[in-house]
């Protein structure tokens, strides 16, 4: 039988996978409608998704406050995200999202997390990946990758928040809870920076549904369930692998071509990525070496 650590391990694969494909879906999404009101859309309908799965058990309100803050974080990150796909491919930004792998260490430092050399190794790599990858400094790409970017550190500190956090709430109230905040928060933008067309919004459906009920409603409730068994740096390299599963299916659907500048970057950000990992682990597995040896 599989131990809760496997367990948690298969949902943030499924995680991954979804949150790559969800790429196409979001940059489709942004040839017929804004980012603020695509965010405010898929949100409420992740928050529709989830009522079904509330427990029968009266809410003790544990999960309204730390919701809340997922939430406003969550609002920041998704909506720079959007903006940053109205002119970056699904590709480019499934590889530069994926930074966060690296910046959850260095926010973990705030929950009293240690911070290793590999760490500093793997940005590095990531850091040249990301030039390679971003092209020229100038223009409307490297606009896209900038606020992409921003997101990136973003979810870097909604994954630690997220582990922190998660442990102490009912995961689907939790979940729910981010989902309205942030579903709130979109609608009420909306009409100050965007144009509402229910044609728009039609034309964009497909793209609208897979959003919301799969990588909103059914992905981040999978996040913050793992999350309970699963630290956040381990969660962070395994939810990492969307760049991969984004680039492989906007090259599939989208046609998008990566030239080979391109995919070095990829390579070196993906190297940085899985450096710092792996650095991790070792250590990890001597401190408790240590820390179990009987002569010590």
């Amino acid at each position: 039988m599989p131990t809760k650590a496997q367990r948690a391990d298969a949902m943030l694969l499924l995680v991954a996978i979804i949150w790559g494909t969800g790429f196409v879906a979001q940059r489709q999404a942004m040839e017929h409608i804004g980012p603020l009101l695509f965010t405010a859309i898929r949100f409420t309908i992740g928050a529709i998704v989830l009522i079904p799965f509330l427990s029968g058990k009266k809410s003790t309100g544990k999960e309204w406050r730390p919701g809340i803050i997922l939430g406003l974080v969550m609002f920041a990150a998704a909506s720079l995200q959007q903006i940053g796909l109205v002119t970056t491919t699904a590709s480019r930004a499934g590889f530069i999202t994926g930074l966060y792998v690296l910046l959850v260490p260095i926010v973990g430092l705030v929950f009293g997390h240690r911070f290793h050399r590999g760490h500093v190794a793997g940005a590095i790599l990531a850091a040249i990946g990301l030039y390679l990858l971003s092209g020229d400094l100038s223009g409307e790409t490297r606009t896209g990758d900038v606020f992409v970017m921003g997101c990136a550190i973003l979810w870097a500190v909604h994954v630690s928040l997220v582990g922190h956090l998660a442990p102490k709430a009912e995961p689907i109230r939790l979940a729910l809870t981010q989902f309205v905040t942030v579903a709130i928060l979109a609608s009420i933008a909306t009409p100050f920076f965007e144009t509402i067309s229910i044609g728009a919004v039609w034309d964009a459906k497909l793209a609208i549904l897979y959003s919301g009920i799969l990588a909103i409603g059914i992905a981040f409730s999978l996040q913050v369930i793992a999350q309970r068994d699963a630290p956040p740096t381990h969660a962070a390299i395994l939810m990492s692998l969307e760049a991969l599963f984004a680039a492989i299916t906007g090259w599939l659907m989208l046609n998008e071509q990566l030239t080979p500048k391109e995919l070095t970057g990829c390579a070196l950000m993906l190297a940085g990525m899985i450096a710092s990992q792996l650095w991790t682990r070792k250590k990890t597995r001597e401190e408790r070496a240590i820390a179990t040896d009987p002569v010590r």
